[in-house]
């Protein structure tokens, strides 16, 4: 017996048990994804996405660092940096740590209104992370941060081939859990007592996307995103549908501390 690209498989590989009557996984032919490139632009119709670097350092902390966007800051791993420099510093540990950092552009001022960050990069597994995720007032809500990320979805299933695509939060940060269902994620369970930061406990919520679904979700992202959809005044005609119908925002765990 072969596979699609003329391998032999075994008889064991097709089937759903082997000789022991044990159960196994679907057959997959893997040779891994690619890692993110550090130089990679994504552009869209309203936003582009650039590798983060010192031009973006002075735009990202006018809009993000100001003293009343501490709430931006609550659930993120940071404090809110005092000065350029302490977000300067960020970035920096970022790429020590091995993230690809962006900065959000939308392209009708041409200047950074959020960063996000590609993480837990696993090539080998085919597994990647969206996270480190800030919008300034300017992104919160709007069609320019859902295009971003609709553009790193894509970017890491369609170029880059990965076959999980993760979204965690804290359980208690009800905006993330909301936006990653928005956008078409599957939760997947609370991890209690998985972090401390900042001095408090964080239970983290677990969200993904695998290939399977990816393109249900990247219709539902093409058709949100679609010019039809927007009136003269860029409100949307009909909400984004990524989310499976088993799956509704009420189906969620309280948000309490357990």
């Amino acid at each position: 017996m072969t596979g699609p690209v003329g391998v032999r498989l075994s008889a064991t590989r097709t089937r759903s048990t082997n000789d022991h009557g044990q159960p196994l996984g679907r057959p997959v032919e893997w040779t891994g994804a690619a890692a993110p490139a550090t130089d990679t632009v994504l552009e869209g119709k309203g936003v582009r996405l650039e590798p983060i670097g010192p031009q973006h350092v002075d735009d990202l902390f006018a809009a993000l660092c100001r003293p009343d966007d501490d709430a931006t800051w609550t659930y993120l791993f940071w404090e809110r940096p005092r000065d350029r420099d302490e977000l300067a510093r960020i970035f920096d540990a970022n790429r020590e740590a091995g993230q690809v950092t962006f900065a959000i552009m939308p392209v009708e001022t041409e200047r950074a209104a959020g960063f996000c960050s590609l993480m837990r990069i696993d090539p080998a597994m085919g597994s990647i992370e969206i996270g480190g995720i800030a919008f300034g007032r300017q992104l919160q809500r709007s069609r320019a941060a859902t295009e971003a990320m609709a553009l790193l979805m894509r970017h890491a299933f369609d170029d880059l081939g990965y076959r999980r695509y993760e979204w965690k939060c804290d359980s208690l940060n009800g905006p993330s859990r909301r936006a990653a269902i928005r956008l078409g994620f599957i939760w997947e369970g609370r991890f209690r007592n998985a972090v401390v930061y900042k001095g408090r406990n964080r239970d983290t919520d677990w969200f993904s996307i695998t290939d399977r679904e990816w393109p249900r979700v990247s219709a539902a992202l093409d058709a949100w995103l679609d010019d039809d959809n927007f009136d003269d005044m860029g409100r949307q005609r009909a909400r984004l549908a990524a989310r499976p119908p088993e799956q509704q925002p009420d189906q969620q765990p309280d948000q309490k501390e357990q």
